[in-house]
């Protein structure tokens, strides 16, 4: 199972004879009393490719139902909120942007090179009101754009056995934990971010509903 990612799906299907899998994935069906459980084991590109085309998907989806007046808006109850454009210039740079650096050592973020050296300094995280925000959602629309490539570049240049076994610690955290883990978390960083945005719109009374977080 070296240099593999597990995909666990559940239904009542058998879904090794649909033909679900492409290149060298292979399933193991093991049948349960109920439901079926299928392990996928598929390698770590062909699974960070996915979850990266998909996140970036919704996350455009997502900011193309606002409107230029909505990036000031911001929850009302409790505080240290973000309003909508930092929210957006965060996601813009939430994923990426952390790929590379892990991958490279490249932290194109000073905010990041500087943690250890001002630790005791900074306030992490920063609050609110310090944080940047998009003027457009033109803007914002971009800086996905550009993230992505960054992503989908810096995966590009991964072999297999480096998502697998190259040990990377993060400027948070200095446990080492290999690339590819270190990718997907960085892919669920952006897919938190993406559902906030989701009750953004909810709270504006934008008529968003569960098919705009998953729907093709």
């Amino acid at each position: 199972m070296a240099g593999s990612a597990v995909v666990v799906r559940t239904g009542k299907r058998d879904l090794s004879s649909e033909g679900c899998l492409s290149g060298n994935g292979r399933e193991l069906v093991k049948h349960l009393n109920s439901p079926q459980i299928t392990f996928t084991l598929m390698n770590w590109k062909e699974l960070l490719e996915t979850q990266l085309e998909s996140a970036f998907k919704v996350a455009e989806r997502l900011v193309r139902l606002l409107d230029e007046k909505d990036l000031a808006w911001k929850p009302t109850d409790g505080s240290n909120w973000m309003t909508t454009g930092q929210l957006l210039l965060h996601m813009g740079k939430s994923c990426g942007v952390p790929i590379k650096g892990f991958a490279t050592g490249d932290w194109d973020m000073p905010a990041h090179s500087e943690m250890d050296e001002k630790k005791a300094e900074r306030k992490m995280p920063p609050p609110a009101e310090e944080l940047k925000s998009v003027s457009t959602i033109e803007e914002a629309l971009k800086l996905l754009t550009l993230d992505k490539a960054i992503a989908f570049e810096t995966l590009n240049h991964c072999s297999e056995e480096e998502l697998e076994s190259k040990r990377t610690p993060a400027p948070w955290d200095p446990t080492p934990i290999n690339l590819g883990l270190r990718i997907l978390q960085m892919i669920d960083h952006l897919n938190q971010h993406k559902a906030q945005l989701f009750y953004y719109l909810k709270l504006q009374g934008k008529p968003v509903n569960t098919f705009h977080l998953y729907g093709k």
